[in-house]
């Protein structure tokens, strides 16, 4: 089996207050390009969206321009930048960080419900 699909060409967009995100889904893999303008953070900008006080979301991702900032709910705290791949449980918070917009590259399956208001 082979599939392949252009990210410029995604099978769904998610756009949400200073970002968007778009969607790939083939066999085996939810993929998503994320981009998070400057100020952008979770708990301004999603948070109303998912129903939910921190996201809730699995991330394993790839930083591939601008950086960001995790806060995790026991305080833990991280920063990614251009060329660091990080793994992020859920229960966090995130944002940009500086004046240049946040594109992450995520390869974990929780990508699929990103950005997508809470059922129930």
């Amino acid at each position: 089996m082979i599939d392949a699909k252009n990210i410029e060409k995604p099978d769904e967009r998610r756009d949400f207050p200073k970002g968007h995100l778009e969607v790939i889904e083939l066999p085996g893999l939810v993929f998503g390009r994320a981009t998070f303008e400057p100020g952008w953070r979770w708990t301004e900008s999603l948070k109303d969206i998912a129903g939910t006080d921190l996201c809730e979301v699995h991330h394993n991702g790839y930083v591939v321009k601008g950086r960001i900032h995790v806060r995790m709910q026991d305080g833990t705290e991280e920063e990614a930048g251009p060329g660091d791949v990080f793994v992020v449980s859920p229960g966090h918070d995130a944002w940009t960080v500086g004046d240049e917009p946040c594109v992450v590259f995520d390869f974990a399956g929780g990508i699929g419900v990103y950005a997508k208001a809470s059922e129930g």
